[in-house]
């Protein structure tokens, strides 16, 4: 795809004005960074930040069978939502490949789903072909714009501006409302282990929202680009869709084994699922930090003992732990805390050794 057939988001003109440096990404013109990811990444961690992730897709599902085909097509158990909440989940294929790691919110008359930026094609036709009667499906991606507002000072931050008492937002929960002075939907979620906001809004209320934030005297808001988010989420333990899993892992293999809710009944994918977790995943996904100098990247082979045992899918520096850390798919015998473990960089084995996620938690805050 050329840079003139790249998508831009309603926030675009904003960020060529605070002078982000532009890239494409999932078919997105997007800010990488606008001053320095080290500086956005602290931010995040000690105040607060706020990020475009327009990119992403919205699906809205309505109709008396809705919740039974959300049950049918996710992993997690949808009885267990209550209205106002949300939940991490996945799509699968029949044969337990993900198809896309999902967020599924509950609101008063539908079910608003939250999809990856490259999955959205794909999974608006997944759950179009597997639509039944009763069911009402509707891709609102393009008239949606998604804030989020991350950070220990968020509620400091978006208060003054919000009709919403929000510290009485539960972590996961959605509350309509209004910013200043604009209808939106903001919700208790994100993507970078810390307390923070996603803010729901209408394409053409963007900018004003996007402004009223940044600002807000109350407290210096630092707008973030994709390069601190990465490096957010990957200290947070947060999987990265195409690289920390895709259609040829499962669930159980990745990690998120705890989304899955056999008990629930049939889903598709469940009866795959069955047979992994009676044989034991082939590989698993591991978190790792590195003994030796060097920083690992996605693509790194991963050796034990002189012999190819995987392969990096994130790695990176960790401001906030200073040190170098990562992810990787291992034989499931080498996944154990404090297992030895060769990355190759640069064609030399450097050593690290096996740790437990998340890297960096964040003190409980609010909710």
């Amino acid at each position: 795809m050329t840079d003139n057939a790249l998508k831009r988001t309603p926030l675009h003109a904003e960020h060529v004005r605070l002078h982000a440096r532009m890239v494409p990404f999932a078919g997105w013109e997007m800010p990488v960074q606008y001053q320095s990811i080290l500086q956005e990444h602290r931010a995040v961690r000690e105040a607060v930040g706020m990020f475009d992730v327009s990119h992403m897709g919205e699906l809205e599902i309505s109709g008396p069978a809705a919740a039974a085909f959300i049950q049918r097509l996710t992993v997690n158990d949808i009885s267990t939502l209550a209205e106002g909440s949300s939940q991490y989940s996945c799509v699968l294929r029949p044969d337990g490949g993900i198809l896309d790691d999902i967020v599924v919110y509950r609101l008063t008359d539908l079910f608003l789903v939250v999809v990856n930026a490259a999955n959205v094609n794909k999974i608006a036709s997944w759950f179009a072909e597997h639509r039944e009667h009763g069911v009402n499906l509707q891709n609102v991606s393009d008239e949606t714009t998604l804030i989020a507002v991350q950070g220990p000072r968020t509620v400091d931050t978006l208060q003054p501006l919000s009709s919403l008492d929000l510290s009485a937002v539960p972590r996961f929960g959605i509350r309509p409302g209004k910013l200043a002075d604009i209808a939106c939907l903001m919700s208790r979620t994100g993507y970078t282990g810390e307390d923070g906001f996603e803010i729901f809004c209408q394409a053409w209320d963007a900018v004003a929202i996007w402004n009223a934030i940044l600002n807000n005297s109350a407290q210096p808001v630092q707008p973030c680009g994709l390069g601190a988010r990465d490096t957010l989420r990957l200290e947070s333990g947060k999987l990265l869709y195409g690289h920390d899993m895709d259609e040829s892992n499962n669930p159980l293999e990745a990690g998120l084994g705890f989304i899955v809710k056999f008990d629930k009944g049939d889903f598709i994918g469940r009866e795959a699922l069955l047979r992994v977790r009676e044989t034991g995943p082939v590989q698993r996904l591991v978190g790792f930090e590195m003994v030796g100098r060097g920083v690992p990247r996605a693509g790194c082979a991963v050796q034990s003992g002189g012999r190819l045992v995987g392969q990096v899918t994130s790695g990176g520096y960790a401001p906030t732990l200073d040190r170098n850390i990562g992810m990787a798919y291992v034989e499931p015998v080498l996944a154990t805390i404090g297992q030895s473990l060769d990355v190759i960089i640069r064609e030399r084995p450097v050593e690290a050794k096996v740790v437990k996620m998340p890297f960096y938690r964040a003190k409980k805050r609010g909710g």
